[in-house]
């Protein structure tokens, strides 16, 4: 029976990285597209990079579906399983927030103002950032290794760095002659993309609160 649970376990760990990996094609997807916006070119390829970060979010899903099936199946014990569910739902916020940003370009038609592209690149770039190391911290949580607050510190100082950006942004947005609907379509864009490493910081805070249970 314990050699049963135990494979059980092992095979839910492995839909987890799978899960992960998953993320990381949706996430590159997503930095592809909005690469493209911020080059000028927008408008090529745009769709298909849309559909592809869809694909994979849609992919993340039903593996997440699936662990949880594994899980409520007496894969783990029953205090991991709310924990472990609680992470993938917050985590799987992160590519809904990849969509939502994409999603906004293409329905509202918008083209990044050229004085905006370098802080908009460089938030964009320390929010994928972000990204990366809350994955790193979810392997070193299913791994039982000791970096994970190390890394939440990081992903803090990250998330304070994109909030400065991001504030930044929107005061040049509304210190300029832009037209004052593109001025708030603009920025709600911009709050979107920081949203990001929000909640990449939620996930950090939610793993490091897991990691610490566990050594009571």
């Amino acid at each position: 029976m314990f050699r049963f649970l135990f494979k059980k376990e092992e095979r839910v760990k492995s839909l987890i990285y799978e899960y992960m990996d998953t993320l990381k094609l949706s996430q590159a997807s997503f930095a592809e597209a909005i690469g493209h916006c911020l080059g000028g070119e927008c408008r090529e390829n745009l769709d298909f990079l849309i559909q592809q970060t869809h694909k994979f979010e849609s992919k993340a899903d039903d593996i997440r579906e699936e662990i949880k099936a594994m899980m409520y199946g007496k894969a783990l014990i029953p205090d991991s399983r709310g924990d472990v569910m609680g992470l993938l739902e917050a985590v799987d916020n992160i590519p809904h927030l990849f969509e939502r940003v994409l999603y906004m370009i293409q329905t509202q038609k918008l083209d990044i103002p050229d004085f905006l592209v370098l802080d908009i690149r460089e938030l964009v770039r320390i929010s994928l950032e972000c990204c990366d190391l809350v994955f790193k911290q979810m392997t070193a949580l299913f791994e039982k290794q000791q970096s994970i607050r190390s890394l939440v510190a990081t992903i803090d100082t990250n998330e304070s760095h994109c909030d400065h950006i991001e504030r930044r942004i929107i005061t040049r947005i509304f210190d300029s002659h832009l037209d004052p609907f593109l001025k708030l379509q603009v920025k709600d864009l911009v709050v979107q993309i920081g949203e990001i490493s929000d909640q990449a910081d939620r996930v950090s805070r939610r793993i490091n609160i897991i990691s610490m249970k566990r050594r009571v």
